[in-house]
């Protein structure tokens, strides 16, 4: 069932409070609050003991419980929070909400609960995917985008290769084209190497891979860049993005985690959302973490979490 919202059309969306001891039902309860969205739209998915730990719900949301017999220890890595953090995002997949939003999680804790996963966005790829489906992660602000096309891993296994670039792009516009309203997204793709390896002295990766990769892109109508340097390649997104004037570019595609966030996160802050895209359920949350030296000290803020409930919305 469908609701207007402040002019928004709204569908239920089903909200995740991630790790306990984080900061995670903090945030939430305050974004809830200061969004007020209509009880009909939203379901979390959390334990009634938790939140009241953390703060008090205006709205009478609908609570799906998941159990939670240990004590809340704010700031500490758990094998239970883990546990708990594990079993609400795979209840999250069990309901196929019109849109997910989740609170940060803390890996460590998902492998002391035995669960192997370098992070949220490989456990909904593992229980929503079908059909060759695959996720990518996407990261907002406002109208500054970047895709990255690896995720979670360690800098000397990072690999990129052309049918991967090809993949993920040409998934990429076609996600842009019909949840964002884009009919013509232009790209700017990140070189692997400094300096776009300066003609293989400093790497053979934008030859060998890179530039065949823009090549097929282009023969099949994607406006993309070839391979440009990460440090200057970001350079007007970050001013423009402050001085609120448009864009370069329609995305920007990094090759691995922090030549994409560094730059993004350093301009927008808390109002970067990751955006999990690629599988049948879009998924939203902040761009940071469960930050544990200050959890339960009531002094979270709430902006990341309501950017990535607007997001959703």
């Amino acid at each position: 069932m469908s609701f207007i919202w402040e002019g928004v059309i709204m569908k239920k969306i089903a909200i995740t409070t991630g790790d306990p001891n984080g900061i995670g039902p903090e945030i939430t309860i305050k974004a809830l609050n200061k969004l007020k969205l209509p009880k009909e739209n939203v379901i979390l998915i959390s334990n009634k003991k938790i939140l009241d730990f953390y703060g008090t719900l205006e709205t009478d949301y609908e609570i799906v419980e998941i159990p939670y017999d240990t004590q809340i220890l704010p700031g500490k890595v758990t094998a239970e929070s883990g546990e708990f953090a594990f079993q609400s995002l795979k209840k999250a997949c069990e309901l196929k909400p019109d849109a997910l939003v989740t609170a940060p999680v803390a890996k460590n804790a998902l492998y002391l609960a035995g669960h192997k996963f370098k992070g949220q966005t490989e456990i909904l790829q593992k229980y929503l995917a079908h059909k060759d489906q695959k996720a990518d992660m996407l990261f907002v602000a406002k109208d500054f985008r970047v895709l990255l096309l690896t995720r979670h891993c360690a800098l000397k296994r990072i690999k990129v290769t052309k049918e991967l670039i090809v993949e993920k792009v040409y998934n990429l516009q076609e996600f842009l084209r019909s949840h964002m309203g884009i009919s013509a997204p232009k790209f700017g793709l990140c070189a692997f190497n400094p300096h776009s390896g300066e003609d293989g002295i400093l790497g053979k990766e934008e030859i060998e891979i890179h530039n065949p990769a823009v090549k097929s892109l282009l023969k099949k109508g994607v406006n993309i860049t070839y391979p440009l340097p990460a440090d200057t390649l970001f350079i007007d997104a970050g001013k423009n993005y402050i001085e609120g004037k448009k864009i370069p570019y329609d995305c920007y595609i990094a090759n691995y985690h922090d030549q994409g966030l560094i730059p993004i996160k350093t301009v927008a802050g808390d109002d970067t959302v990751n955006m999990t895209i690629g599988l049948d359920i879009l998924r939203t949350s902040p761009g940071h973490g469960t930050a544990f030296d200050i959890a339960g000290k009531n002094i979270a803020r709430e902006d990341g979490m309501i950017a990535a409930i607007n997001a959703a919305l």
